[in-house]
């Protein structure tokens, strides 16, 4: 029998029917997700709980009325949090892991993120996976209890986790991949001592779950259908494209990462975060990819859309400029948003022979090869990879970016599968047996 499939992204709500015998899928459906509500300061990115439960059963009910199912299978976006009380009744919005208030300044100097890092030694920070962005729960927590918008007792949860309360009944839970920099990687529990650095003591953090037990059920008519613990969208993506232990991963997209597998815990300079079957995944995030390219489409595109025209697909123009233009001096640093590799861009030795479209993006494609490189010498110092897989899309739309990494990687094994997420809980649900 077939398995419902969820993934609860930030910009849409995904489904699918899958068969997870053969991956054949089936019966997909899209519902948006909520918009961000109005109003609020610079910065800060809070969605209604209500809105997101409602949209998630009502994909459900989309993928119910189509088919049959043994299971409902879910990932999420990682990253955000929203308090509940002991009844699971929501205290605070869902505050998005887009949210920038931490980058706001502190009262002790400099923002809320170093605040937190001053208070942390550099073991702790390690042990938390060396995770700590502007929306991660715990820099969150922390601007709520330093604003005194913390309320007493209330229980962290993910978005995923709090929607699993709502329609599965399920208690308080959070599976591992789900829980980055709040749980301590070298113990697989809660980083109690952080948390009280951060004067975050009083808050009652869920129980932690094994991602293959069922947490609740979703009733439908008289069959009840049991529901499966959110894991990380990124981990049930690399289980789908299924990444190898000796396998280097590039998912490049929207957002971009690089990650290896490891059966032993090795902190570094990367996080870590907690894989299945008990490996870790050690990753870097937020590299600069499709977003930041964007920034230069908009860029070249902003005199049409002023103008009245909408250009329909600048990309394979993009592409074919840039495979037929020549190498340059022209120079590209996608760095527009802040990540590990700074958070100021630049172009630069510009010529009048060489801005063009095909040496701007040729110039853009070359820098994030190099991106890729530098930060997979910073996974794995000795180069210990084997082969590169390749996923996300990106490669797909731009073939000379494939060209690039592979002349610089060496073997690449190219997913094309599009729904990498829905063929990951496919698999977690095979792992089961």
């Amino acid at each position: 029998m077939p398995i419902f499939a969820v993934d609860i992204g930030s910009s849409s709500i995904k489904g699918a029917t899958i068969d997870p015998a053969n991956d054949a899928i089936a019966a997909e459906a899209r519902v948006p997700f909520p918009d961000p509500i109005a109003g609020l300061p610079s910065g800060h990115v809070e969605i209604d709980p209500a809105a997101v439960v409602a949209a998630v059963s009502q994909l459900i009910d989309k993928l119910v009325s189509a088919a049959d199912a043994e299971a409902l299978m879910f990932c999420g976006q990682m990253g955000g949090v929203i308090l509940v009380d002991r009844q699971c009744r929501p205290l605070t919005n869902y505050l998005s892991w887009r949210d920038q208030r931490t980058l706001a300044a502190h009262p002790s100097g400099g923002s809320y993120l170093d605040a937190i890092r001053r208070r942390w030694d550099g073991d702790e920070f390690r042990e938390l996976g060396s995770e700590l962005k502007p929306g991660s729960a715990t820099s969150l927590l922390f601007w709520l209890a330093e604003n005194g918008h913390l309320p007493p007792d209330a229980v962290p949860l993910t978005l995923g986790d709090f929607v699993l309360t709502q329609i599965a009944g399920a208690s308080p839970h959070t599976e591992p991949t789900q829980a980055i920099g709040t749980l301590n990687v070298t113990t697989g529990d809660w980083h109690e001592v952080a948390f009280a650095k951060l004067k975050l003591e009083r808050l009652h953090w869920p129980r932690i779950v094994d991602c293959q037990q069922p947490v609740g059920s979703f009733r439908c008519g008289h069959r009840e259908i049991p529901c499966y613990p959110v894991v990380g969208d990124q981990q049930a993506a690399l289980r789908g494209v299924e990444l190898a232990e000796g396998e280097l991963s590039l998912n490049i997209s929207t957002g971009s990462q690089i990650s290896m597998l490891s059966r032993e815990l090795a902190l570094g300079d990367y996080q870590t975060r907690k894989y299945f079957g008990g490996r870790y995944l050690n990753t870097i995030t937020h590299l600069p990819a499709g977003r930041s390219l964007n920034v230069l489409v908009d860029l070249l595109a902003e005199l049409a859309t002023a103008q009245g025209f909408r250009l329909a697909d600048p990309w394979e123009y993009i592409a074919r400029a840039a495979a037929e233009a020549a190498d340059s001096e022209l120079a590209v640093d996608l760095a527009f948003f802040a990540g590990p590799l700074g958070d100021r861009g630049r172009i630069d030795r510009i010529t009048l022979e060489n801005l063009t479209v095909g040496n701007l993006f040729r110039s853009a494609f070359r820098s994030m090869t190099e991106n890729y490189w530098t930060c997979a010498t910073r996974l794995s110092p000795n180069r210990l990879w084997r082969r590169t897989v390749l996923s996300g899309g990106l490669t797909q739309k731009v073939p000379i970016l494939r060209q690039f990494l592979a002349s610089r990687f060496g073997e690449c094994r190219e997913c094309a599968a599009v729904e990498d997420v829905f063929l990951g809980l496919a698999g977690l649900w095979r792992d089961r047996h």
